[in-house]
């Protein structure tokens, strides 16, 4: 996965997930200090987690609780990877509404105010992380953003509409931050994942849907969350520094791009 974060700080947002423990001990095993952050709600379980990451890993995690749409609550959780680790270098937005989408249903029986909410948390809510996280990186004199999208924005899965949408407009977003942050230093891109076998996929998918996925694939076995960290490990590095506004796929060659 390389080995250059050592000393880097980053800001991992949707910290409690089986995905989001997944990037965190990888990021900190590589030497990163980590301040993660989830609701409020979830604070227990994410002191628990950056504990443990802490305890076997090169570099430290901190847990903070925030609301990605609340611009009050970034601003603090920036504070504190300056106050705890003196800055910020890296942002991986991982946070978004998956788990509790709810069974699929199609685009006519969703309503505005379900529409409204994944797209206020998993687009704006990126937008503002990234907003939130640019001056403490432009102090840096660079840095690197990762969202965290989905392949759903290319296979249309059907019965999730406003997921679909959402994260295709994440990809938008990553370029369009690409352009305008690459003069100061700061790459910005995507990874975007195949049907992770976790406990938020098994919450709105069934078992026959799951192992259907696995014969969709190049290497037909189930996906897991640690088949994403190498990627979100290297784009948070510096060798990864000349790449900017690309979305890189990791599903297992489901997905051609």
């Amino acid at each position: 996965m390389g080995a250059d974060l050592a000393g880097k700080v980053v800001l991992l947002t949707g910290a409690t997930g089986d995905i989001g423990i997944a990037y965190i001990m990888a990021l900190t095993e590589q030497g990163a200090n980590v301040v993660a952050t989830d609701l409020e709600s979830f604070s227990e379980t994410g002191r628990e987690i950056a504990d443990k990451a802490t305890a076997q890993g090169a570099g430290q995690a901190v847990f903070a609780g925030c609301d990605i749409t609340s611009d009050e609550d970034l601003q603090r959780v920036v504070d504190v990877a300056g106050d705890r680790f003196g800055g910020l270098d890296c942002l991986v937005n991982n946070a978004a509404i998956y788990r509790t989408l709810g069974p699929k249903r199609t685009l006519t029986e969703l309503t505005n105010d379900e529409w409204d909410l994944v797209l206020r948390v998993n687009v704006r809510g990126c937008w503002q992380s990234i907003r939130a996280a640019v001056p403490a990186m432009r102090e840096r004199g660079g840095g690197r953003i990762v969202n965290i999208a989905s392949v759903v924005s290319r296979t249309g899965a059907a019965g999730f509409a406003h997921y679909v949408a959402s994260k295709a407009a994440v990809e938008g977003l990553t370029r369009a931050a690409a352009r305008e942050l690459g003069p100061e230093g700061i790459a910005v891109n995507a990874v975007s994942p195949g049907l992770v076998d976790d406990a938020a996929t098994r919450d709105i998918n069934d078992a026959n849907y799951l192992e259907r996925m696995k014969s969709t694939r190049s290497v037909p076995r189930s996906m897991d969350p640690e088949d994403l960290v190498g990627a979100v490990v290297w784009l948070c590095g510096d060798g990864s520094g000349f790449v900017t506004g690309q979305t890189l796929v990791v599903d297992g060659g489901g997905v051609f791009v």
